[in-house]
């Protein structure tokens, strides 16, 4: 069976450490068919270029863009390499957005929210001191919002904040509040012949799951989902491909037959076994 990853950050990313190379010879090293570099750009600070605590963005992801095409031709042949953008907060400065889009011709975009509007990272928050419920309903109508945007391929960790919830106050949130909303983003992504993310990341951590979960997946499937990207979000080589087979089990006992890679954005089915 032919293993992908479709979630990874070089060191254009400010919080990843490997470079482009080495995280293509790590996903080369662990026998991986595929891997997607899909450094970060957070819309709405492009626009502040140097002053952002991200870094410039005009200056990192051209730079991945062309770290990116040199693995492509050193690992041709040997290990399929995928331009690609992990698009954060497409929807909050459409300007920006579009320019983040401009930089290059991208195999693989995810769409993903980090933050809320006027928000800090989830990472960031103090949840003794916020109203989770109410931080959660924001942020699956922010998803819902995000889910209808054109230009992106596949829907990243869909329960992002609940990696920190978790660690944090110990506890895994009841998302049958939330079903409604979150029906609705998969009633949007089937629409629109979008993918979903298994985000695996979470195994590792002490949520200790999926990113959405098997259940989640599985309604994704039962809606009618067809597309499935399956991800480690590695910011280090030696997270390359680590977790993809279990995220293809969850894939797998959710109902799929296929997960899914992109070139030029045009899906391609890999059979589970």
């Amino acid at each position: 069976m032919k293993l992908c990853d479709m979630h990874t950050h070089s060191d254009n990313s400010f919080d990843a450490k490997s470079t482009v190379d080495e995280l293509c010879q790590a996903a080369l090293d662990k026998g991986l068919y595929a891997i997607a570099v899909t450094d970060h750009c957070e819309a709405e600070y492009i626009c502040l270029g140097e002053n952002c605590e991200f870094g410039s963005f005009d200056r990192q992801i051209p730079q991945s863009v062309r770290d990116i095409d040199s693995a492509k031709e050193k690992y041709r042949d040997r290990l399929l390499v995928l331009r690609g953008l992990e698009l954060g907060e497409p929807m909050h400065d459409p300007e920006q957005t579009k320019h983040a889009l401009g930089y290059a011709d991208f195999d693989f975009i995810l769409a993903s929210v980090h933050n809320l509007r006027g928000c800090e990272d989830f990472y960031y928050l103090d949840y003794k001191t916020v109203d989770i419920d109410e931080i959660l309903r924001r942020y699956f109508d922010e998803l819902i919002e995000t889910a209808s945007f054109e230009h992106f391929d596949s829907l990243a960790h869909l329960t992002y904040p609940l990696r920190y919830i978790v660690e944090r106050e110990g506890y895994y949130p009841d998302l049958t509040l939330y079903s409604e909303q979150i029906d609705r983003i998969f009633g949007i992504l089937i629409q629109n012949k979008k993918a979903l993310e298994i985000n695996v990341s979470g195994l590792f951590k002490p949520i200790g799951r999926t990113l959405p979960d098997e259940a989640l997946v599985r309604r994704f499937r039962e809606l009618g989902g067809g597309y499935i990207t399956i991800g480690t979000d590695a910011h280090s080589d030696e997270m390359v491909g680590k977790g993809i087979e279990q995220g293809i089990k969850v894939a797998k006992a959710a109902g799929f037959t296929h997960y899914t890679i992109y070139r030029e954005h045009k899906p391609v089915l890999l059979p589970i076994e």
